[in-house]
């Protein structure tokens, strides 16, 4: 498999504010460019210590401005906090000022605690129920111009109205999300590194329920893996330390920016902490370039995945960028010429 993607949080650590964490994330995108990465997204959290960014539509401009080929993305836009409109219009001005290279991945949760939602969408109307599935629709029809005679929205136009909206893709962690994708013709990313449903159902899902109706004219399936890669095994279950660190804490509501592996390393674990560690090594891939290019690629082959996008929370920002230079050599990806 030669369709390889990231996508970035923007993570903050112990040695990396906010500002460097963004600054890095569009460090991380140019070098993706140059290595043939297919896509490159960026992901909407907002309250939480250890993301950066709760605006991948400001990321995803900048990131576009910095790199030449890559497509970039969001993943994704949360859509409960934004009216469609405004989604519809952010993203048409992205594809006029960098067409063909723009992704809409939109998400049904929030990003956030529950607070934190309700101050995102105090000046919208308030609905009690789950609304996504109404937005969504609205977010069609934006790109459509589907209202229909009547419609008190028909007359208005998302400027600039000679752009078409970029390519729409959901994204889940559950068999709603795959099944909505599938119905409605749109790509499907599947949340691998941290979803409880099994990656071969929610992605059979979607392929079962596929139709033809939307923008693809065949089934697209992006499968979203957590992985650190180094030069060798061991090194690379040094730096995975920050990241079992950081699942352990989220486990317990904790989220702090990301520690040094030293400091992971040091922690004394109860066995409470060593058993939700070992759980989720399930869904983080860790290992030599040749062991994650052999686990990946079974992995998509299996699920029938077309697309393999990961996410690598490693403290040290040189040894990510090696993590993906690396995995860009043993999937062989072809720099553009």
């Amino acid at each position: 498999m030669s369709n390889l993607s990231i996508l970035d949080l923007s993570l903050t650590t112990t040695a990396t504010p906010g500002a460097a964490a963004l600054r890095q994330t569009i460090e991380l995108a140019g070098r993706a460019d140059h290595l043939g990465f297919r896509r490159f997204w960026v992901a909407e959290h907002h309250n939480l210590p250890s993301v950066a960014s709760g605006a991948p539509e400001v990321m995803i401009g900048a990131i576009a401005a910095a790199t030449s080929r890559i497509r970039v993305g969001s993943g994704g836009v949360m859509l409960p906090n934004h009216a469609p409109l405004m989604v519809a219009e952010r993203f048409k001005v992205l594809e006029g000022l960098y067409p063909g290279r723009i992704d809409l991945g939109i998400g049904r949760a929030p990003g956030t605690d529950p607070r934190t939602s309700l101050a995102l969408r105090r000046r919208q109307e308030m609905r009690a129920d789950d609304d996504f599935l109404d937005r969504f629709q609205e977010l069609r029809a934006w790109a459509k111009g589907g209202f229909p005679e009547g419609h008190p929205f028909r007359s208005i136009r998302v400027m600039p109205e000679d752009v078409p909206l970029p390519p729409i893709w959901l994204l889940g962690s559950s068999d709603y999300s795959a099944e909505l994708a599938g119905r409605t013709g749109l790509g499907f990313a599947f949340a691998h590194h941290f979803a409880s449903l099994d990656a071969e159902v929610a992605i059979g899902r979607y392929r079962e329920h596929f139709r033809p109706i939307g923008e693809l004219a065949a089934p697209h399936a992006i499968l979203t893996v957590a992985a650190v890669c180094a030069p060798t095994a061991n090194e690379a279950e040094r730096l995975a330390a920050s990241a079992d660190h950081g699942h352990v804490r989220r486990a317990r509501g904790e989220f702090g920016p990301l520690v040094s592996p030293e400091e992971a390393l040091a922690h004394a674990w109860t066995s409470e902490e060593e058993a939700l560690r070992r759980a989720n090594r399930r869904r983080l891939f860790v290992g030599d370039p040749g062991q994650l290019q052999a686990r990946l690629s079974a992995l998509a082959r299996s699920l029938e995945a077309d697309e393999i996008m990961v996410m690598s929370a490693i403290f040290d920002p040189v040894a990510r960028l090696r993590s993906f230079e690396l995995l860009a050599q043993a999937f062989a990806l072809q720099p553009p010429d």
